[in-house]
């Protein structure tokens, strides 16, 4: 295996699964990002979605996994037609931040992003091994496929410069 890293930028509703030479990222807010690793055979899948879902949603091929009750599914199912054993894989959750304070008040759909996550994975047998969900702001998370390990960085609203006004012409 090369020691170059191939890197990958899923956007909301996208998810990706392959091998030890992907370093995977994206941002989440209110969206939660989901990333399993198998530890022996150096193996991981990451998903991106915005939404829980229910069974009243449409299916939309163009975005496999916008929601959660699609992604998780998702992930499951392209490690096991690589064989690998689901159950023995490490799951990590992140996001599910409150991305607009008082404006949103009594929106919680970053939490029920965070729930339906830990459920799903909960329904398919994947210990959750860490976590970081919930508070303010937006996350930035970097998966490193070789060797499991994820990066998180937290970003509160307050911390993000606001962009420069610019005149309409």
């Amino acid at each position: 295996m090369s020691d170059k890293m191939v890197d990958i930028f899923l956007l909301p509703g996208d998810y990706f699964v392959g091998d030890g030479q992907h370093r995977v990222r994206t941002v989440v807010g209110s969206c939660v990002a989901v990333t399993l690793w198998h530890p022996r055979m150096k193996v991981g899948a990451m998903a991106h979605f915005l939404l829980p879902g229910d069974k009243r949603r449409r299916a939309n091929p163009a975005a496999a996994a916008t929601y959660g009750a699609d992604a998780v599914p998702l992930l499951v199912k392209g490690l096991e037609q690589l064989q690998i054993p689901v159950r023995q894989c490490q799951a990590k959750v992140f996001g599910g931040g409150a991305m607009f304070g008082d404006l949103m008040r009594g929106s919680d759909v970053g939490r029920k992003n965070g729930d339906c996550a830990r459920d799903l994975l909960q329904q398919h047998g994947i210990t959750v091994v860490s976590e970081s969900l919930y508070g303010e702001g937006h996350r930035q998370v970097i998966f490193n496929v070789r060797t499991g390990e994820v990066l998180c960085r937290q970003m509160h609203p307050d911390m993000v410069p606001a962009l420069p006004a610019r005149a309409l012409v």
